[in-house]
């Protein structure tokens, strides 16, 4: 006999006959068995959750749960993960429940960012590890307390971009180890202008932008928006505010900055040494913004305390000759062309960089940190958030990177710490 929608939703939780046994159980509160296989759940099933960093399943790690607020892709994912993925995962409606599974070791976050700090906060506080979703968080003041519930549960935290680590870095036709290992040597001088735009290889998603004036519509019956909004304001429905087009709009995320920024940003961060501060000024050139929908932007400017820059221009804007990195005494451009004289010779003969921690597994059994975390996670974010600030009230900021907090301007610390739509809180 065929079942209804609402018969095969309810049967979701159901569906793992067979009992996982957590690693705490096995290797004892706060430590793992050696050989311990341990499980994860994902939150947020409507695009990225499908990629190859979340949607898998091994020995290692075991998926075994799925969480989203729409039935329909909630529905989805538990036939995907058995069809693709072999396996009979429980699928929750509320996030919470998902986390709060004794079964679930690790939670995978990929929501919309205004989700990300509640979700990261309450899953270092139910004891599990977390891979989280870029942007880290979508204000500076969430960020701050994600860092302080992770250390304070000793939980593991991977931020999910990797280009500090791994993979070509998108126009410059190089991993960052040799950029690192010239910038490192001196070669370059000091300070350093780094220059992130379609020029030298960087494309901004400026079609993530919102719609003005949006007409109110009907919510689909399979779509729990009240749910999905959890901590943001209330605002009426419009499929444009949900789902693959959230990013335009400022209570959910910051536009192409805020999708792609910590993807660009956080390499820099590491090549320039800045794990452990943040810029000083923000400067912006850009249209004035609107209340909801987030715009484009031609030019966003940080500066360190030492005189380093980051540059983002924004599409069709800069000069196409720029390089990606120049400092006093040399530049690099894209496809790692380098006006040092024979500079692959001369990064040959020295030392690589100190290697990192890429394996979250082995992280999560060692309980080392990993090589992207909440601590430099937070600063490439912070970077991000800042230009968002500044965009946002269209002015210069300058920024105290100790007490986190800009100087002197109400209005831009009033955007570090965002009021959260009951009962929702972190």
């Amino acid at each position: 006999m065929a079942i209804n929608r609402k018969e095969f939703l309810k049967s979701l939780g159901g569906l793992a006959a067979l009992t996982i046994i957590p690693r705490r159980v096995l290797g004892g509160e706060g430590h793992i068995a050696p050989n311990d296989q341990l499980t994860k759940g994902i939150i947020g099933m409507g695009g990225i959750g499908y990629s190859a960093n979340h949607f898998s399943t091994s020995e290692a790690c075991r998926l075994v749960a799925v969480s989203d607020c729409d039935d329909n892709h909630l529905e989805r994912a538990v036939k995907l993960t058995k069809e693709r993925l072999g396996e009979d995962v429980k699928g929750y409606h509320l996030y919470r429940d998902l986390i709060n599974d004794p079964n679930v070791d690790v939670v995978h976050i990929a929501t919309p960012p205004h989700w990300h700090g509640i979700m990261s906060v309450e899953a270092a506080k139910a004891g599990k590890d977390i891979w989280c979703e870029k942007p880290m968080t979508r204000t500076i003041g969430e960020g701050k307390k994600v860092m302080e519930a992770v250390r304070q549960n000793n939980r593991i935290f991977r931020l999910n971009t990797w280009f500090r680590f791994q993979d070509t870095f998108y126009g410059l036709g190089t991993t960052v180890q040799p950029l690192k290992k010239l910038i490192d040597s001196g070669m370059l001088g000091w300070p350093l202008k780094v220059t992130i735009s379609g020029y030298t290889g960087f494309n901004w998603k400026f079609f993530w932008v919102g719609k003005e004036n949006l007409v109110e519509q009907p919510i689909p019956k399979h779509f729990d928006y009240d749910l999905w909004l959890g901590p943001a304001p209330y605002k009426p429905y419009n499929e444009h505010r949900t789902h693959q087009t959230f990013r335009g709009y400022w209570d959910y995320d910051g536009g192409g900055l805020g999708d792609m920024g910590q993807h660009y940003i956080d390499p820099v961060q590491y090549l320039l040494g800045k794990d452990n501060t943040s810029p000083v000024k923000v400067e912006v050139d850009a249209p004035q913004q609107h209340w909801d929908a987030i715009g484009t932007w031609r030019k966003i400017v940080y500066t360190y305390d030492d005189g380093c820059q980051i540059i983002l221009q924004g599409e069709e804007h800069g000069d196409p000759t720029a390089p990606y990195i120049e400092g006093p005494l040399g530049a690099v451009y894209q496809g790692f062309r380098c006006t040092i004289p024979n500079v692959m010779d001369k990064l040959a003969e020295l030392p690589d960089p100190e290697p990192q921690n890429t394996d979250f597994i082995d992280c999560i059994h060692s309980r080392k940190k990993f090589a992207l975390n909440e601590i430099n996670g937070f600063r490439s974010a912070t970077i991000v958030n800042m230009g968002l600030c500044a965009l946002r009230l269209n002015r210069t900021l300058e920024f105290d990177p100790v007490n986190l907090k800009f100087i002197n301007d109400d209005a831009a610390n009033a955007l570090i710490d965002q009021p959260m739509r009951g009962p929702w809180s972190m």
